[in-house]
């Protein structure tokens, strides 16, 4: 974690075990009750119940990941984010101590969860895009009208048929966008003991209400308390991730059409685009259905903290920077802030995968960094010609070093000087051209280099472009049991060999 960052920040992961051991307010009797009933609506198996049963424990607490209600669980990253609450939290054994993963169903941006991308044993790339209503949060999308869609997909793909049918049959029924997502997530991480939790499910969303009622009571307050750490970060040259506009507050409403929007805070009202509500109004509707009243990204992790033991928070590298703007929003809501955590990172290696890094001395890591300079750099070791032009600049150097001596007019210095950093340059360029030619060729080194790319770095790293369901199908349990095995932070590759 960055210094400047750290700031604002006040704890982290070396200060988990002073967290754990301080008192922490929640509403552990309810919220054991209200998650274990959803639980068990979900079909949620014994481990994942025995879990949530803990957190009615008065020194229970929870180590909290959560994510998007992705297609198919959506990039693999939401699998580790899972697995490092898992791990973190069954380290602090015998203390109750529960991983819990925050779906993130009031989440409308629907461009975000509504497609898939899997690459098949051929190299095939297989794509579903869904037709989600925009605007509309993911808990209240049904998703059974896209369930022969997205197993017609897995049918095509391929893999292991059992893995398929664990999947199929997990997001078969009647079951919501973010409840289909919830229950793969129980198929394959609930045996391990994580509880998941859907703030809009209906025996959850109640939990809320008292904390909502604040926000309602005093819209800005939040809002202004994120745009003044905004400023200190800004003056301590981080550029902060969370800004709020004029009149803007951390709270959106989800209208008779569906549609979830912003309120602002006006004159004594609030309006969403549509209409006008009183407090009053909010009120109301929060008792009738607390569901439709819902956070901001600014205040999303602090509500889940004024209902959950947070103890940890597991978080990705980019949610850093607004976890950090929270500082304020937590002391009006009366909270201390969690250890903020960073989540490990995972690059699965097939066999032929790993055998071509192998091959040219490459780290996969660096490569999905920059996949073209590192293959290049790589490739430049290994490459006859490239080689043969690096010797010829050594000696040419060392002949112009030599003609140094016999140019005792130190105007002819500059030209000397000129003539061999041109000449360096033109057999630089030319190493250039060789490298770029060997990418692009169709032979063994460009096609490499494109299957390189195509497993590690498609259209950014690995980890944010296929889903963790992908390699299940395609090599079994194995790949899960070697996932439980790594460390629940930092970089790591999970060799499939």
């Amino acid at each position: 974690m960055a210094d400047p960052l750290r700031q604002f920040l006040p704890y982290s992961l070396e200060d988990l075990p002073a967290l754990l051991s301080t008192p922490r307010e929640a509403p552990r009797e309810a919220l054991s009750a209200g998650l274990v009933a959803y639980l068990r609506r979900l079909g949620a198996p014994p481990a994942s119940l025995e879990a949530a049963q803990k957190l009615a424990q008065p020194n229970s607490r929870a180590i909290v990941s959560g994510q998007q209600a992705g297609l198919l669980t959506g990039p693999a990253y939401t699998f580790y984010k899972a697995h490092a609450a898992l791990k973190l939290a069954q380290a602090q054994s015998p203390q109750p101590v529960v991983p819990v993963f925050w779906v993130a169903s009031q989440d409308h941006d629907t461009d975000e969860i509504r497609s898939i991308e899997l690459l098949d044993f051929e190299e095939r790339v297989h794509r579903l895009q869904l037709e989600l209503p925009p605007g509309h949060p993911a808990g209240r999308i049904p998703f059974a009208p896209y369930f022969a869609q997205v197993c017609g997909l897995l049918q095509h793909f391929g893999g292991y048929p059992e893995v398929r049918e664990r999947i199929c049959k997990a997001i078969a029924g009647q079951w919501s966008y973010s409840e289909a997502f919830a229950r793969l997530l129980l198929e394959f991480l609930g045996p391990a003991g994580l509880v998941v939790f859907d703030p809009m499910a209906p025996e959850l969303a109640p939990l809320f209400v008292p904390a909502l009622k604040r926000e309602i009571a005093d819209p800005l307050a939040s809002s202004q308390a994120i745009n003044r750490t905004a400023l200190a970060m800004k003056k301590a040259g981080l550029e902060p991730a969370l800004g709020r506009g004029e009149a803007a507050t951390n709270l959106f409403l989800e209208g008779s059409d569906g549609v979830r929007r912003l309120l602002r805070f006006r004159a004594g009202h609030f309006e969403d685009g549509q209409r006008h509500y009183s407090t009053t109004d909010l009120l109301a509707l929060l008792e009738q259905d607390p569901a439709r009243i819902t956070p901001a990204a600014g205040l999303r992790p602090v509500l889940q903290d004024t209902v959950l033991p947070t103890a940890g928070f597991v978080v990705g590298p980019g949610e850093l920077k607004y976890v950090a703007e929270l500082g304020g929003v937590y002391e009006l809501h009366g909270l201390k802030p969690p250890a903020v955590i960073r989540r490990m990172g995972v690059t699965l290696l097939e066999p032929p995968i790993e055998r071509i890094l192998q091959k040219y001395g490459l780290e996969a890591w660096a490569f999905q960094a920059d996949p073209e300079g590192t293959f290049k750099a790589a490739l430049a070791q290994q490459e006859a010609r490239v080689q043969a032009i690096r010797a010829h600049l050594a000696r040419i150097n060392a002949e112009l070093e030599q003609i140094q001596s016999l140019l005792t007019d130190p105007t002819l210095n500059r030209p000397r000087h000129r003539a061999q950093a041109r000449i360096q340059h033109e057999l630089e360029r030319l190493e250039r051209k060789i490298l770029d030619s060997a990418l692009r060729q169709e032979n063994t080194t460009g096609a490499q280099f494109a299957r390189l790319q195509r497993h590690l770095a498609p259209a950014g790293p690995q980890e944010r472009v296929y889903p963790f369901l992908m390699y299940l199908l395609k090599h079994g349990e194995i790949v899960l049991e070697r996932l439980a095995e790594l460390p629940a932070t930092g970089n790591h590759t999970l060799s499939l060999t």
